[in-house]
């Protein structure tokens, strides 16, 4: 009993040293750095929010949560134990982590705008690539056949185009038809898109690990989700069970997209207008729940 009060005693003066600087020390600087750690850690936050992470992030929590409580009830043994799993918390998190911090770097190592590769190419090319894309996405919608492309933005996805078929071709509706026509060699497969040119077929993209992804949605949509989780990429989705046209972005799925849309999205991906096309995405989202 004796070992507890001692312990609550050093808690309840930590406490008040840390209010009594916080109230008389607390300057400018001091706001600031406040300020900066809260922006960093509400980012990570939001960058972890829909993943893995955000589980993982919970568990370490509590396992700092009971090390505290081990220590103020005198539980030596699994004090010891919890505190040596904290005190390399910096090296598990790394390691847990992983996918999500490469991921924000990716983002912070970025430096060119969305479709800088398309601003390159001439405008007539690219309104043939989106005419070519939606060409394809609206006659294999109306056949009921499969397709699965994904438009690469600024995260290179070469070590996806490698499990593929390079081609290196300029985006047509009929090429794109033939690609994903059933019983041929390159139907199967994800074809990964660079600019305004195919650069592979047959490509193979790794599955969310979402739990929350609707079991309705076969493996097509959640190569799509899975792709779109770990870059920036985005992901258009043609179901061989219904034709429905579906947008993948983030980790997000909408389905439900006509012509009209599918052309204005694109319109908005390759030219960069004003207008968001993040509001079509929530508004077709909000529409399916």
């Amino acid at each position: 009993m004796e070992s507890e009060a001692i312990a609550l005693d050093i808690t309840w003066q930590t406490l008040q040293n840390a209010y009594w600087n916080l109230c008389n020390r607390l300057g400018l600087a001091d706001i600031l750095d406040i300020l900066i750690v809260a922006v960093v850690l509400y980012e990570i936050l939001m960058l972890i929010r829909h993943t893995r992470g955000s589980a993982v992030l919970k568990g370490f929590a509590l396992l700092i949560a009971a090390s505290l409580i081990s220590n103020m009830v005198g539980l030596t043994a699994l004090n010891w134990l919890l505190a040596s799993v904290v005190k390399n918390g910096a090296v598990v998190l790394v390691i847990l982590f992983q996918p999500e911090l490469r991921h924000a770097l990716e983002q912070v190592g970025r430096g060119a705008e969305l479709g800088s590769s398309s601003r390159r190419d001439d405008n007539d090319e690219v309104s043939r690539a989106i005419d070519g894309i939606v060409e394809c996405c609206v006659s294999l919608s109306r056949r009921r056949v499969g397709a699965l492309i994904v438009i690469e933005q600024k995260t290179g996805l070469k070590e996806y185009v490698e499990t593929g078929t390079v081609l290196d071709a300029a985006i047509s509706a009929p090429l794109l038809e033939n690609i994903f026509e059933p019983n041929t060699p390159l139907h199967d497969g994800a074809v990964i898109v660079r600019g305004t040119r195919v650069s592979a077929g047959a490509c193979i993209l790794t599955l969310t690990e979402n739990r929350n992804v609707s079991r309705d949605l076969g493996t097509r949509h959640r190569a799509a989700i899975g792709v779109t989780e770990t870059t920036d990429a985005v992901s258009l989705i043609v179901s061989e069970e219904t034709g429905i046209i579906s947008y993948a972005k983030a980790g997000e799925i909408s389905r439900g997209l006509d012509e009209d849309d599918l052309r204005k999205m694109l319109n908005e991906l390759y030219h960069k207008q004003d207008r968001k096309w993040t509001r079509l995405f929530r508004s077709r989202k909000e529409e399916k729940a």
